[in-house]
């Protein structure tokens, strides 16, 4: 059963005409109407020719555009797991339904971290926590043209994107300055940027995007830096710049920081990606009595499941503050299809896949692809970009259709249940017939020859 996608994009507003062209929805309530068919429906709001024929969902466009670099696929990798090397960023440029490839945070010189255990996942699957330490392998290793070649040599149309996470302002500084030092053919098979700001920067200090003062400091030193590479009348062809933001759980922070951003617009930042890991998490084994991380006393940054709404939240809310053209890429706690759909709803033009791609590996990026296709098309749309920004207030009428539609989903389930219980059952009692045969078989088989024992 397929929604109607006029439905579905009106949610019953009158006289909305349906995706078919061909038929006439009059919308009152809960009940829609179709004059070509006649017909009624008051459970599934569904128009009946698009029944009959939905529109295929290998056809969905799921490309994108983040600050004028073009994305074959709206998903990519986060910065972090399974990003530190060549044959990694290799897999996920490999993926099929990768948009974008996007390099470990680097620091100036190579780094192996914190010591081990640093890593845990929730036995339930909500969560995942780290205290890495920035492992990687030095902003070098991701700067070299031939490295670079070899990440992209499956696919060189895709975007490739350095991640820079210095411990000092100076090293951030550092790195951007070895950019542009590069020779012009290497500088320009790096397409983006994405300046990490969700992390601590100075000693005694808070996470610099949580510092309204200090984040002010920094980009003003790195527009300082920066400007005259990134004018247009540069000779200097510069990869798009973005900066990578922590969670906000306060709406007001949030607007301080992207008033700040909004400054840099058309002069440094193309871009946001909203969000990074929860910081100074504690996950604690009870059956122990310690935490399950040993590095940092046990703190660790929570990533997974548990933060999306959280994610969702942030984009939506940074782009309703954020200039027009400062584009959004959203990144928490996506696993699925529908998950890629809520922030695309809420602002993202792109979406990054963390842990999810740390558990499943880069295969996560074709199903999720498929899903977020499957949506598309069963929601009568052909491109994801129809759906951006488009989340919708909440109203009652769409409230009470989402529970009818689970409703009956949750029936299907149920009777799908049924029916392949029923079938197992209808094979059992085949197989305890068949072997009642065959020991009848054998019986008189052995009363011929005698074999059976006499009374």
């Amino acid at each position: 059963m397929y929604l109607c996608p006029m439905v579905a994009r009106s949610r019953l507003e009158p006289n909305a005409n349906c995706f078919c062209r061909s038929h006439f929805l009059m919308a009152e309530k809960d009940s829609v109407h179709c004059s070509t068919q006649n017909t009624v429906s008051n459970r599934y709001l569904v128009c009946p020719a698009f029944h009959a024929s939905p529109m295929s969902s290998t056809k969905v466009d799921l490309s994108t555009e983040i600050g004028g670099l073009s994305f074959p696929s709206v998903l990519y990798n986060a910065s972090g797991p399974r990003s530190g090397t060549v044959e990694a960023l290799k897999r996920v440029a490999a993926s099929p339904d990768t948009g974008a490839v996007l390099s470990k945070s680097a620091t100036v010189v190579s780094q192996t971290g914190n010591p081990q255990p640093r890593v845990h996942h929730d036995e339930n699957e909500m969560a995942s926590y780290n205290s890495e330490g920035l492992p990687n392998q030095g902003i070098d290793y991701y700067l070299a043209e031939d490295n670079i070649d070899e990440i992209m040599k499956s696919n060189e149309k895709k975007p490739y994107i350095v991640s820079l996470s210095g411990k000092t302002l100076s090293d951030n500084i550092e790195m951007l300055q070895r950019i542009v030092k590069l020779k012009p053919t290497a500088r320009s098979k790096i397409a983006g940027i994405e300046l990490n700001l969700a992390c601590p920067n100075i000693v005694g200090k808070p996470t610099l995007a949580y510092d309204m003062d200090q984040l002010n400091d920094v980009l003003a030193r790195v527009a300082k830096e920066m400007e005259k590479h990134y004018k247009p009348s540069s000779s200097t062809k510069m990869p798009v710049f973005g900066v990578k933001l922590p969670p906000y759980l306060d709406m007001i922070q949030l607007e301080s920081v992207a008033n700040i951003i909004n400054k840099y617009e058309g002069s440094l930042i193309s871009y946001i990606t909203a969000i990074n890991t929860f910081g100074n998490s504690l996950p604690i084994d009870v059956t122990v009595e310690q935490p399950f991380i040993s590095a940092n006393s046990g703190l660790a940054g929570m990533s997974g499941r548990a933060t999306h709404a959280t994610a969702c939240a942030n984009v939506w809310k940074f782009r309703k503050s954020l200039k027009p053209s400062i584009d959004i890429v959203g990144v928490g706690g996506v696993e699925t299809g529908d998950d890629v759909i809520r922030l695309v709803l809420a602002g993202a033009k792109a979406v990054q896949v963390g842990t999810r791609h740390w558990k499943e590996g880069p295969a996560c990026f074709e199903r999720i692809a498929k899903e977020t296709r499957e949506w598309l098309s069963q929601h009568g749309y052909t491109s994801i970009s129809q759906v951006y920004n488009q989340l919708k207030p909440w109203s009652k009428e769409r409230a009470n259709q989402a529970r009818m539609l689970r409703k009956e989903a949750k029936q299907n389930q149920a009777a799908n249940g049924e029916s392949s219980d029923q079938v197992q059952s209808n094979e059992a009692s085949l197989w305890k017939l068949i072997s009642a045969i065959l020991l009848v078989i054998v019986a008189i088989l052995c009363a011929d020859k005698g074999l059976l024992p006499s009374e």
